[in-house]
């Protein structure tokens, strides 16, 4: 009698820094090979990282088989503009920020309650009117979106959030 063992792969979530040259068109050329192969993205940054502005870093956080998560990394090295490639997740203790500007409509009586919520989340006004506020928080992505479905009772009107950033702890550079 034989047996067949198949092993589940388990997928998880995996921030990727990828560093490229600056230059037009190498932000499609990553962004094409995710949506080539269809793996999805949750979250996307890109900026310079060098004073010259001939580098950028691109962070990526993907869901996936360890299995895909490796190919995704394979991929993205044979790529000619990437210089460095980079997973988080697996490189062990890393930081993760993310920035939101949340925009609150409420009346009287949701007022004090939208400003507890930002007092015990550390939301900053950045603006305010007569009925309205746009607070500006940070931190881990699960931190945001608890405090935007707190928000939601308050009168939520609009949120736009920056994706996540992050880097390994340490001396160590990507």
């Amino acid at each position: 009698m034989y047996h067949t063992h198949k092993e589940i792969e388990i997928t998880a979530r995996h921030t990727l820094s990828i560093i490229v040259d600056n230059e037009a068109g190498v932000l499609a050329r990553v962004i094409g090979l995710f949506s080539g192969r269809g793996y999805n993205i949750e979250h996307l940054t890109v900026a310079p990282v060098d004073l010259k502005g001939t580098e950028s870093r691109i962070t990526v956080v993907t869901i996936g088989t360890p299995h895909v998560i490796e190919q995704i990394k394979a991929q993205l090295d044979r790529l000619v503009p990437v210089h460095r490639v980079g997973d988080l997740t697996e490189s062990g203790p890393h930081v993760e920020r993310e920035l939101a500007l949340i925009k609150v409509h409420c009346k009287n009586n949701k007022q004090q309650a939208a400003l507890r919520i930002a007092e015990a989340f550390r939301a900053k006004i950045v603006d305010s009117s007569h009925e309205s506020y746009i607070f500006e928080v940070t931190g881990k992505t699960d931190k945001i979106k608890a405090f935007i479905r707190l928000m939601e009772d308050t009168g939520l009107v609009e949120a736009v959030r920056t994706g996540v950033a992050a880097l390994t702890r340490g001396a160590q550079a990507l």
